[in-house]
């Protein structure tokens, strides 16, 4: 299949606008939601568009989670490392439902929840700086959509403070579409020697944090691995700052500019619940995570995937279906986004969802009732947009009050 035959470039294809995803997308979407495309890494993948078909293979079990670091790459189904090297995200059952279960409790909504006091006081601190500069103006991202999710993801996990630079650095870096393949292995050796120093103290001296009590549940199931461990906090260290750091980001220049959307959330914040799935759902920052291998022949849409094919579910476009969704590509507080596939679908659906609501919601509520006249102080098209990497964003937010 080539670029011709496709009607776009290789896939992923890039926005060209800060808030919707490529039209391209659409196009697909109402002319045939899944289709042959080239990769940029190399050889073709199914590109799934619609929000149905989307949804029917993210359950589908004849799929693997697995793909070589960094880059979107075809995963040959017989040649996958063991359990214990593979990170939560990408392990298939059933290693991954012992493993989740292991976990899971720890992000219920009661437990979450229970966490509300310290978000707060987080969110609070890093406005009080801003608002104590005396310039009248900051860089939101630095100021508010970094320091917010990584503190409050060192103290779930239990990693020192002290410690964020040397983490934040390897994670840029990991989810960054231009590092080439030696920097993300590097990377991942230093994340990995690094959280397992972390991980062999706890196992020595446990303490009250989530990594503490998942290896104390591993070692009374007599199964305790450090790999294993090791590969979960991985996962939930990059994870749960990046994508809420960007989508603070997003989601504030989003709000900046549709006035009335905002306008409205301030003249009622208890819409802050609705607020966030729709950002959620309109932003849709994590477009090319699904991303999978066929371990088996799927009939699915008229079509016919062969085992070993790549898989490209692209959760932008099913959030913007208009099947879904009246008028998808506005944004609209008001609507219920509760059926976006943001956070993922079926047994890989991001696991600290509720974490990342409760952030959020925080951070918006009291962002705009303490700076109420906050405005964006530079060109929206003007601002850097990281487009080429896993999880979309942006990487500076200048604004005033």
């Amino acid at each position: 299949m080539t670029d011709a035959e496709t009607g776009a470039g290789a896939f992923p294809i890039g926005r060209s606008c800060p808030f919707d995803p490529p039209k391209e997308y659409a196009e697909l979407r109402a002319d045939r939601p899944i289709t042959r495309a080239p990769l940029r890494t190399g050889g073709n993948t199914w590109v799934l568009t619609s929000h149905e078909l989307v949804r029917r293979i993210l359950t589908d079990s004849r799929l693997t989670a697995y793909r070589p670091p960094g880059a979107l790459r075809m995963q040959d189904p017989d040649e996958l490392p063991p359990p214990e090297k593979i990170p939560l995200v990408a392990l298939d059952p059933p290693e991954h439902t012992v493993h989740r279960r292991m976990v899971a409790n720890e992000f219920t909504v009661k437990r979450i929840r229970g966490m509300r006091p310290f978000i707060q006081q987080v969110v609070d601190n890093c406005i009080d700086a801003m608002l104590a500069n005396g310039r009248c103006s900051a860089d939101l991202f630095t100021a508010l959509a970094v320091p917010v999710p990584s503190q409050v993801i060192c103290e779930l996990l239990g990693v020192p403070y002290a410690d964020r630079e040397r983490f934040l650095h390897i994670a840029d870096v990991l989810v960054d579409g231009g590092s080439t393949e030696q920097q993300v292995a590097t990377a991942i050796d230093e994340l990995r020697e690094f959280l397992a120093e972390l991980v062999a103290g706890k196992a020595r001296a446990p303490e009250q944090d989530l990594l503490s009590r998942l290896i104390v549940k591993y070692q009374e199931a007599d199964t305790y691995q450090p790999d294993q461990v090791i590969s979960t906090a991985q996962v939930l260290l990059n994870a749960g700052h990046e994508t809420t750091t960007s989508m603070i980001g997003l989601g504030t220049l989003a709000l900046l500019d549709n006035p009335d959307q905002l306008a409205a959330f301030k003249a009622n914040p208890s819409l802050a619940p609705q607020l966030v799935e729709e950002l959620m759902r309109f932003l849709t920052i994590t477009d090319t995570v699904c991303f999978r291998t066929a371990t088996a022949r799927i009939d699915i849409g008229g079509a016919t995937i062969e085992r070993g094919d790549a898989i490209l579910p692209l959760s932008a476009a099913a959030n913007r279906d208009p099947a879904v969704y009246e008028n998808p590509d506005a944004l609209d507080i008001h609507r219920s986004a509760r059926k976006h596939i943001a956070f993922g679908y079926g047994i890989h659906q991001c696991l600290g969802q509720n974490l990342a609501r409760l952030e959020l919601e925080i951070v918006f509520t009291t962002l705009f009732a303490r700076i109420p006249d906050l405005r964006l102080d530079a060109p929206l098209a003007g601002l850097p947009y990281k487009s080429d990497g896993m999880i979309y964003g942006v990487t500076r937010v200048p604004v005033a009050w």
